[in-house]
């Protein structure tokens, strides 16, 4: 099909540092005129965004989604729906599926699934395991956001503990590196001792002790001392510690970082205080911890040593999560409501809207050299969302869309709501409703 040109009138946008007031249209997939008087266009639909911010869709470049192999949790349909709910119009799907993405046949079936039923634009990392050097090398820089590397973390074989591996990975990848690092000789030592401790039932707040500071500044450590010998482009994903703060440089113009690092909206949100009310609901890798080390994380965002905001969106099923400690799996859906929360911290002063928008939108297309993306730029694609400041949203069952029916955030009630999701041009949800009649694009890459 198609894509239907839309006018949108009396926007209060939000790009690159600014509020104004102006009017977009968009035509053929792109932004093709930015101006404050634009009501004499012709269109084929009009909104009138009186009252309401517009801003770049919301990037994400973390997220778990599942497909194949574990789709009893959640599938490409499902979360790509939640997230274009939650104004999230991009996003870049780790490979610890069923079976790893470890080939690059592997890789793009990836890509042909989303292609057929991804509601929001996508990319997908290649995965690297501890003997699969020579599959990761032959991905291409241009059509691949990244390669996932998980330095201590035991999913399936993806685990790459080897150094041998891990320098010849950091020496010749031909793209970004992204890293889980938390190091698992210092994880396995901890989960024998609390076993001994506890047996088998411990309490959810031993996560952060088992799962400690020093098991993921170990990690991080090495990883930045790696990519700093190798000139590797480094993206170290979801930090969860102050201590590892002082790795990151915020001297340096975003697009001349060589090291770049992601804070996630659950370490700003949650502290190890939040596990005696819900369990294992906030079980994550790398773990929530205690809240001088949030208080850390948003000193970190606020000063830039923090480039990008993410989810690490991670459903599991409800019954999975009631489980024991020791059997409950790790992982928080999140991508629907991300925007949401920072919309929270913005009302409650801890953050402005630019800011978000600099975090969410303009630096992961920067990060990752995303082509035509991330900014209201005229000729960009369309990746537009309006919300509504003074609109209350109460997250419950009925409104969230992730497959595993639940969120961690149930009940609460946030000041904004996301009225519009354009993607690529294409009005795919409208106060509630959603048009699955086109899908997403795949991303591309300006990269040498």
């Amino acid at each position: 099909m198609s894509r239907k040109s839309i006018l949108l009138l009396n926007c209060r946008a939000i790009n690159e540092g600014s509020i104004f007031e102006t009017d977009v249209f968009v035509k053929n997939g792109r932004i093709e005129r930015i101006d404050d008087n634009l009501s004499h266009l012709q269109a084929d639909m009009v909104i009138d965004a009186a009252g309401k911010f517009l801003m770049p869709g919301v990037i994400d470049d973390q997220v778990h989604f599942r497909e194949p192999g574990l789709t009893h949790k959640a599938e490409i349909y499902t979360e790509a729906k939640a997230a274009v709910a939650g104004g999230v119009t991009t996003f870049m799907e780790m490979p610890n599926t069923k079976p790893p993405t470890l080939t690059q046949e592997l890789l793009e079936e990836k890509y042909q699934i989303a292609a057929r039923r991804s509601l929001a634009n996508y990319s997908f990392y290649m995965g690297a395991s501890n003997d699969n050097l020579d599959e990761v090398l032959r991905t291409d820089p241009k059509r691949v956001c990244g390669i996932k590397v998980f330095m201590g973390s035991s999913t399936g074989n993806m685990l790459v503990d080897d150094y041998h591996t891990l320098e010849n990975l950091f020496k010749e990848a031909p793209l970004l590196i992204a890293t889980h690092c938390e190091d698992e000789a210092t994880i396995r030592a901890n989960m024998a001792a609390y076993r001994e401790k506890y047996g088998e039932n411990p309490p959810a707040s031993i996560h952060p002790e088992i799962r400690n500071v020093e098991a993921c500044l170990k990690s991080s450590r090495m990883a930045v001392e790696l990519a700093k010998k190798y000139n590797t482009r480094l993206h170290i994903l979801h930090i969860s510690t102050g201590d590892e703060v002082f790795l990151f440089d915020n001297q340096t113009p975003l697009r001349e970082k060589r090291i770049t690092a992601e804070v996630c909206v659950h370490h700003l949100w949650f502290s190890k205080d939040d596990y005696e009310p819900m369990g294992n609901l906030i079980k994550c890798n790398p773990a929530i911890k205690e809240a001088k080390h949030r208080e850390a994380l948003w000193t970190a965002l606020h000063e830039d040593y923090f480039d990008v905001i993410a989810t690490d969106h991670a459903p599991h099923t409800w019954e999975e999560k009631q489980r024991s400690y020791w059997e409950a799996p790790s992982g928080l859906p999140l991508v629907q409501h991300s925007l949401l929360i920072m919309l929270h911290f913005a009302r409650q002063d801890w953050i402005t809207l630019p800011k978000i928008v600099e975090k969410m939108c303009h630096a992961p297309a920067t990060c990752f050299n995303i082509s035509e993306r991330g900014f209201l730029r005229e000729g960009y694609w369309a990746d537009l969302v309006l919300f509504d400041m003074n609109a209350p949203f109460t997250i419950e069952k009925e409104n969230i869309h992730y497959k595993c029916g639940w969120s961690p955030l149930e009940g609460f009630t946030f000041p904004a709501t996301i009225t519009h999701t354009i993607v690529s041009g294409h009005l795919a949800y409208a106060n509630g409703q959603f048009d699955e009649s086109i899908t997403g694009e795949r991303l591309l890459f300006d990269r040498d």
